[in-house]
């Protein structure tokens, strides 16, 4: 069984495994620890991954990247406006309000969901994490930004179910960060707390956590963001300074050209990565747009000029990180960044002026979250035995509930919120109404405030019932909501309460319209890894195991389980999912189809290239001069076949063309290959025929002639045979087969056997002595 854990990034994404040495990096096909996060349509499979990336500039209009951008997004966004007008694909709005990807495939459009996009890239990892382990891989833990919605943590489980994964848990990528730094280290202060702030600046996104460390705990206080700010602006800022002045200075408007737009891209990039590290950078582009080649220089105090209004942006979520932990900056022990747009210099410097102390690398920034995923996914698997470690963390947005009417309001919460803000979770709320028929509950965000910028507050709508009590005055429905360990909120279960009421609240509102909100079980705040009597570590509450435990039990009642039926605003049905299981398997079977075709074609191509040389060499004193020349021809044939009507076939012609070759090429190689074995047999034949007469020194006469004989006869007719061979050419079939030979000596073989073990056998007339 794997423990596996995928960190998916907007450029790349990293595979980890627990071992029982430790976390390993799985590497790719091309041995790099990162895989581009790219699925390429080519006209007749995918190309996912590396191979993706390299196909990118063939097929830049079918090429998908960046897909985290839009999963469980609305097609209208303005932000996913500003975003699809950066990508070389094709989109649509679909009928449900969401992003539809056009392109080509197959020789037809196709348009898909970014949620079948990212099953695809799921299935892609998958695949190449099996190939390292060489076990199937199914559990895992994925991490996802903390400003994931509801819908968008449901589409990532879709995606996963696409791709025939089970993740175990969905993981803030802050939080996964927290716990491959606070699970090794053992210096905090006895006693004590350490306050840690992680800020991931990741490619298109900026993740700020406060998390509090004791020994064997951890707890994230608060999390904050920037869904709109990471390594990618500041290739913009570049890219856009760049194209004004290749514009003036060449000529040139770069916006107007696919190709030259991605490549101009690229460099910018590249010129960032050279300017962390140097003072100056060229900038060299040969050919970039109307057969011209571009050059620039730009030092990095230019670039941060450029970039200075970006740099006063991460002030906003480091403080609100700290607002809402109720800590002071100078509260903060350390200061730790990760991410691949962590390396600026200048970010290092504006984070060590906000904060007041410099910021760390302890942790490889590009590897740390994957290697989170992997030990949470430890920590819940009963495969590995974790040491105890409790991680506890926080809802990033207030969830309300409302009823039929409105918000359901209590003392405490006015406004319907059920999970505030920062709220422990996995976490369990029961709710008590007073009802007799069916009912709806609507799960909402509470503060739209909170949410990134252009995303819906509303969650999803359940459906209590339809139910009827036989005493509609007195029926309480008590409603178990859960926030679970993926960070999904969802009603779990409804139970209809008939009998006695033994609540004094109930009985005040036992006639009124008046709905009741009770805390019940509000204790599956939290979790902890524990270890177990099997080595395993597994989930487990505090207080309380399962909803039905946490509800009071009434005297004198009666308990009637009620339907429920959830409408996810935006999500996938049943039915949607399977038909999108159902076309992963139809194109992942197209994709194993075509690489076998193109296996099968290259290795034909490959036994062309090599019988045509080991004809002339190898095997050349074995063919007759007509035999080599049909043969070379037709290899031409072969040849040119392959590279004109042959280049798109099927497997089935690929491997008849092969055979046909074989057919002629196979008598030469059987002549040549049968040449050695013949020698080789001709000497276990002649080594036989001497073992046998110097093992029959002891025997009677007539058994050591029978044997003489037979090793006589054999060497004569080995002697006859092999005088006869010797006068033919090599080019001609042999007379002598060395399978001939081992028939011959298997024959002395079994007839001397029978003559020694004669001997060696009791004499039937033989009597034992007093």
């Amino acid at each position: 069984m794997s423990v596996v854990g995928f960190d998916i990034g907007n450029e790349n994404c990293v595979i980890t495994a627990v071992k029982h040495r430790g976390v390993d990096v799985l590497l790719n096909d091309e041995s790099n620890r990162e895989t581009p996060a790219i699925v390429c349509f080519g006209e007749k499979q995918r190309f996912m991954g590396a191979a993706g990336a390299a196909s990118a500039m063939m097929h830049p209009k079918s090429t998908i990247s960046q897909v985290k951008r839009l999963i469980g997004r609305k097609f209208k966004d303005p932000d996913v406006q500003k975003d699809l007008k950066m990508f070389p694909f094709e989109s649509c709005e679909s009928p449900e309000g969401g992003i539809g990807i056009n392109l080509k495939y197959l020789g037809e459009m196709q348009t898909f969901t970014p949620v079948q996009i990212m099953g695809m890239l799921f299935a892609h990892l998958k695949d190449v994490a099996e190939k390292n382990l060489e076990i199937p891989v199914s559990d895992c833990v994925i991490g996802i930004p903390s400003y994931f919605t509801d819908l968008q943590r449901r589409e990532y489980l879709n995606a996963a179910a696409i791709a025939g994964l089970k993740p175990l848990r969905l993981i803030h990528d802050c939080t996964a960060t927290a716990l491959s730094y606070g699970i090794y280290k053992t210096d905090f202060a006895e006693g004590g707390t350490s306050y840690v702030a992680f800020v991931d600046i990741g490619h298109c996104d900026t993740q700020v956590s406060i998390v509090s460390f004791e020994a064997g705990h951890m707890r994230v206080l608060s999390h904050a963001f920037d869904s709109n700010l990471g390594g990618r602006d500041f290739d913009d800022v570049l890219f856009g300074y760049f194209a004004e002045q290749f514009k003036e200075q060449y000529n040139i408007d770069v916006y107007s050209n696919l190709k030259s737009r991605i490549r101009l891209r690229a460099a910018c990039e590249k010129l960032k990565k050279v300017l962390s590290a140097n003072a100056d950078a060229p900038l060299n582009i040969e050919c970039l747009m109307d057969e011209k080649d571009v050059r620039s220089f730009l030092k990095r105090e230019e670039f941060e000029n450029l970039a200075s209004g970006l740099l006063e942006r991460f002030t906003i979520p480091c403080r609100k990180a700290l607002a809402d932990a109720g800590l002071h900056v100078d509260k903060i022990h350390s200061v730790e960044i990760v991410g691949s747009g962590s390396r600026i210099p200048a970010i290092s410097r504006f984070l060590a002026s906000l904060f007041s102390k410099e910021p760390r690398r302890t942790l490889n920034a590009s590897e740390c979250v994957a290697r989170g995923c992997a030990l949470q996914c430890a920590m819940l698997s009963p495969v590995f035995r974790v040491r105890e470690y409790e991680v506890q963390d926080c809802i990033p947005f207030s969830i309300g509930i409302s009823l039929d009417e409105g918000p359901i309001c209590t003392a405490s919460n006015a406004n319907g919120v059920l999970f505030p803000k920062g709220h422990p979770f996995p976490s369990v709320k029961v709710l008590t109404v007073q009802r007799s028929s069916l009912f709806h509950l609507e799960l909402f965000y509470a503060n739209p405030n909170e949410l990134p910028p252009g995303v819906s507050s509303k969650i999803s709508c359940f459906t209590i019932g339809p139910f009827q009590g036989s005493h509609s005055e007195k029926a309480r429905v008590k409603v178990t909501v859960k926030v679970n360990l993926h960070g999904v909120v969802t009603v779990e279960s409804a139970l209809l309460i008939e009998g006695d009421v033994d609540d004094p609240v109930m009985k005040h509102n036992a006639h009124s319209n008046v709905d009741n909100m009770e805390s019940e079980c509000n204790s599956i705040d939290s979790y902890t890894t524990v270890e177990n009597v099997q080595d395993s570590t597994s989930m487990q509450s505090k207080s309380c195991h399962s909803s039905d435990d946490c509800v009071m039990r009434d005297k004198g009642s009666q308990r009637f389980e009620i339907s429920i039926s959830e409408n996810i605003y935006g999500g996938m049905t049943k039915s949607e999912l399977a038909q999108a299981q159902e076309k992963e398997n139809h194109l992942a079977q197209q994709d194993r189809y075509v690489e076998k075709t193109k296996d099968k074609k290259n290795a034909l191509e490959s036994y062309v290239y090599e019988m045509r040389d080991k004809l002339f060499n190898t095997y050349r004193s074995f063919a007759s001069d007509l035999e080599r020349e049909g043969i070379s021809r037709s290899l031409q044939e072969t040849e040119e076949w392959l590279y004109d009507e042959g280049d798109d076939e099927t497997e089935n012609t690929y491997i008849s063309k092969l055979e046909d070759l074989k057919k002629l090429v196979d008598p030469i190689v059987n002549r040549y290959k049968d040449g050695e074995a013949r020698a080789q047999a001709i000497r276990d034949l002649l080594q036989c025929i001497v073992e046998y007469r110097t093992a029959i020194n002891s025997l009677p006469p007539e058994e050591k002639e029978l044997i003489n004989n037979e090793c006589y006869r054999a060497e004569q007719w080995l002697r006859e045979k092999t005088q006869l061979q010797d006068s033919l050419p090599k080019n001609t079939d042999p007379v002598l087969w060395s399978s001939d030979i081992k028939n011959r000596a298997e024959d002395l073989k079994l007839k001397c056997h029978h003559v020694l073990k004669r001997k060696t056998s009791p004499s039937p007339d033989a009597k034992g002595s007093d």
